[in-house]
């Protein structure tokens, strides 16, 4: 293949990935949103520089690196809330541009203190975090009212505006409300995987091959349509499955494939025509909402076993674990992206897909 070809590959990738990774994510958003909960971030890349527009509290946009995107959902923090919130707050919008010093000499407090409060502020998007251009960490206030980012502003009721603030949090929330946000965007890939089904069986139609060998084309009632997706997204749950069981896990990886599998794939659907590119966006999609379901931090299903553990235990998991938790469950993935990648590129150089 010429460049070209390479380049049409990259760009498929990128049309598929983005669209199911921007519906993955927009079910995150639309249900942080309906409960109350800010999000400052929806991105389409991995975090990094970034180009975007701003919505009321939220900047949407593209990074660098347009693989995978996020939600920035506010109080997500792991660990127990600092004791000096509200202080720090205080102390911030009085001052309008304040450094960690300062806060801690307005709230008799040590510096870590200050900085732990000040950075959990910013994650609650009550407070702008210190710029790259700082030549020092400067936390501002945002823009309020009718005053600009980092002037100072009047809190008439400064406790009232701390629950204020406190209430738009992910941390916030009860328990099946917290879930539910977790859970809404696999949920909504295999929905979109479901639908598709629906239009590629009911309304698009198939071709088949019967007794005599001629084609013929038909279509199905939506209820089978539904039921041919499900049984889809069944055949995945066993694939993924395969991947903890010792005896299955080296086939069932071998029978995966990577971006770059991906990339190549996405451009010869995209290329067969409209019903090839649906069908493999499904079959895409769902792929991506179960590989999410995994009880492994950071995926939305290690995020959930982590919000059950603390319902039972009724104790947050502190930072330093819930570090460990994550990179753990990073370091396992890009073991089996390390490998997977490999598998691709001796297929693409021998064409063997």
């Amino acid at each position: 293949m010429g460049r070209m070809d390479i380049l049409l590959m990259i760009l498929a990738a990128t049309i598929v990935l983005g669209f199911l990774v921007f519906i993955h994510e927009g079910g995150h958003f639309l249900a942080a949103r309906a409960f109350g909960v800010r999000v400052t971030e929806f991105m389409i890349g991995l975090p990094g520089p970034n180009i975007g527009w701003r919505h009321k509290e939220t900047k949407f946009g593209l990074t660098a690196i347009p693989l995978g995107g996020y939600a920035r959902v506010c109080g997500m923090e792991p660990g127990e809330m600092s004791p000096y919130l509200e202080a720090a707050m205080a102390s911030a919008y009085a001052r309008g541009t304040a450094l960690m010093e300062d806060v801690a000499a307005d709230c008799g407090i040590t510096d870590d203190e200050a900085y732990e409060a000040l950075e959990e502020l910013v994650e609650w998007g009550t407070l702008v975090g210190p710029k790259k251009t700082d030549e020092f960490n400067i936390y501002r206030v945002p823009s309020y009212k009718s005053n600009a980012e980092g002037e100072p502003s009047k809190l008439d009721d400064p406790h009232a505006f701390f629950q204020s603030e406190y209430r738009q949090q992910y941390r916030s929330l009860p328990f099946w409300k917290r879930i539910i946000i977790l859970l809404a965007g696999p949920g909504v890939n295999l929905l979109f995987a479901v639908l598709a089904f629906v239009l590629i069986y009911s309304v698009i139609g198939f071709d088949y091959e019967d007794a005599s060998g001629a084609v013929q084309h038909a279509t199905v009632s939506p209820l089978r349509a539904v039921e041919a997706g499900f049984v889809y997204i069944g055949m995945v749950i066993q694939a993924v499955i395969g991947l903890f069981n010792p005896q299955t896990a080296a086939e069932t990886v071998s029978q995966s494939t990577s971006v770059v599998g991906i990339a190549v794939m996405s451009k010869s659907a995209l290329e067969a025509g409209f019903g090839s590119a649906l069908t493999f966006m499904a079959m895409l999609s769902v792929s991506l909402g179960i590989m999410n379901l995994l009880p492994i931090p950071p995926l939305d299903g290690g995020r959930f076993i982590v919000e059950v553990y603390q319902r039972i235990r009724r104790k947050a998991i502190g930072v330093r674990a819930m570090n460990y938790l994550s990179f753990a469950g990073v370091a396992l993935f890009t073991l089996f992206f390390l490998v997977m990648m490999n598998q691709d590129i001796q297929r693409y150089i021998f064409g063997n897909w």
